[in-house]
This record gives structure tokens, C-alpha cells and sequence, in this order.
């Protein structure tokens, strides 16, 4: 089983990108379910809508998690309701709509659970993370509801998205973090078998400040009069990782960080 993850999409170049390329690097990378972050892929930067969601879908996504501008868009609120491969975080203040765990079929019958969480520090208010994970775990277990567990950490602080992953190591397949739009170069398998990676990074234009106009976002600094942030329009990359995941364990053989296209470049 080979798992695509990509991180937060950044308005309409990182759409573009995902449209452009996904399909292909699904067939080239023989992929069998992908998962992206879709919370800032709305036209403005902020928020989902029903229509990119479903351009999604089209191209190839088979999950879309999210994070603290789930709402941002208001329309979505009543479509994530009724579409169950839109998640919001699971630790979300209850109640809230829609879900923040699910359990995906893939086309080779295996069963994939994706758990969408927040971070607890310099976020929207929502549950204790870690209190959260604990009450999750107790009901749900590798190998025994699920053959392999995804799970987006939407946080801002690496401390704590470490913290998520070693908490979770040997309990999920890939612990990956989403929300500050970089690719960090720490991607690995943690002592127990988890894979890891600190953030996925966006698909957007890194020719800008985390996929914003970055001119606009550096008079916002200086406190000068700056428009509300708007996303960069240049070319996109689309950041990410590729797991190889263990059929008897469901734990992860491999992990490969994954960018294409745009101002960065793999290193592998």
C-alpha cells in the first residue's frame, strides 16, 4: 500500500498544480489512495468550497483534511455533512458539523482510517489534543478497525506536532503535520514504526510568505497600510510525502518527503 499525503493548498495556483499533476504522479508513483489538505484552497486563501472539493475528487484525492479555516467558507458547513472524505478536526469544540475520523475502502478492498486533529497551542480554541487521542485510541486500533491510520496534526508549534508523533508511534501509520506551509527536513520512522514528518509543507507559490503575496504580507509587518492577506499567483509546488505501508503491521516501511515543480526541489 503507497499513500500519497499532500499539505495545505494555497489558493488557485496550488489548485492548479493538483489539477494539473496529480493524476500523473498518481500513475507514475503507483499511488493508492492520496490525501490533501484542502483548508486553504479557496480563491481568498482561506476556507473550502463545495466546487474545489469535488475538482478534487475528480483528480484523483481520495480524502480531504483540514484544519482552523474549515469554516471560513460557509457554504461548507452544510456540504461537510453530507460528504463524508471532507473531515475537520476530530478535537473540534462539539458540536460541530460533520466528522474528524473516517474509514476509506480502498480499490484494493484494504481499509485506510484518516484522523484529522488540531493543535492546542496558538490555535482556535477546540478539545485537548492529547486527551483526545487517548479517548480515540481506546475505541479504535491498528490492524483491528483499520489496516493502516492517517493522521493530519493541524498545528503550529513543532513541539507539539513532535510531541502528537511519538505519542502516536506505533499506534498510526503516518503522523504528519499540516498548518505552517514549510516542509520541514525531518522525515523519518520513528522508533515504534510510525512515519513522521514535522509539516508537509503547501502546495502553493513559495515565491511569496507561506503562499501570501509576500509584498503585501511585508508592509502587514512593517504596520503599514496593507490589504487583507491574498494568496502568491506565481507557479506552485506541491509539497508532501510518499509512505510505503507494511500490509501485516500497518505500520510504515518507507518514507520519502515528495515536492514537484515550482522554486523547491527534492532532496532525495
Amino acid at each position: 500500500m503507497r499513500i500519497l499525503f499532500l499539505g495545505d493548498v494555497v489558493g488557485e495556483p496550488g489548485c492548479d498544480a493538483i489539477k494539473k499533476n496529480l493524476k500523473n504522479q498518481i500513475k507514475l508513483n503507483k499511488i493508492d489512495f492520496v490525501i490533501v489538505n484542502g483548508e486553504n484552497a479557496a480563491k481568498e486563501g482561506v476556507g473550502i468550497t463545495e466546487k474545489i472539493s469535488n475538482d478534487f475528487f475528480n483528480c484523483g484525492v481520495d480524502v480531504i483534511t483540514t484544519g482552523n479555516h474549515i469554516w471560513d467558507q460557509k457554504e461548507i458547513a452544510e456540504y461537510i455533512d453530507k460528504e463524508k472524505r471532507l473531515l475537520r478536526p476530530y478535537n473540534l469544540i462539539a458540536p460541530s458539523p460533520g466528522k474528524g475520523f473516517e474509514i476509506f475502502e480502498t480499490k484494493n478492498k484494504s481499509k485506510v482510517g484518516v484522523l484529522n486533529l488540531m493543535g492546542n497551542v496558538f490555535m482556535k480554541k477546540c478539545e485537548n489534543v492529547f486527551e483526545s487521542i487517548k479517548k480515540f485510541t481506546s475505541r479504535n486500533k491498528l490492524k483491528e478497525n483499520y489496516d493502516y491510520l492517517i493522521v493530519d496534526f493541524h498545528g503550529e508549534i513543532t513541539s507539539e506536532k513532535m510531541a502528537v508523533g511519538h505519542f502516536m508511534d506505533g499506534i498510526a501509520t503516518l503522523v504528519i503535520g499540516t498548518h505552517t506551509h514549510v516542509p520541514t527536513s525531518d522525515t523519518r520512522i520513528l522508533k515504534k514504526g510510525t512515519g513522521y514528518q514535522t509539516d508537509a509543507g503547501m502546495c502553493g507559490d513559495y515565491d511569496s510568505v507561506i503562499g501570501m503575496n509576500k509584498e503585501n504580507s511585508i508592509k502587514k509587518f512593517f504596520k503599514q497600510d496593507a490589504k487583507k492577506h491574498f494568496p502568491a499567483t506565481g507557479q506552485a509546488s506541491l509539497s508532501g510525502v510518499i509512505v510505503d505501508c507494511n500490509r501485516d503491521t500497518g505500520l510504515a516501511d518507507k518514507i520519502n518527503s515528495f515536492i514537484l515543480g515550482g522554486d523547491l526541489k527534492n532532496t532525495n
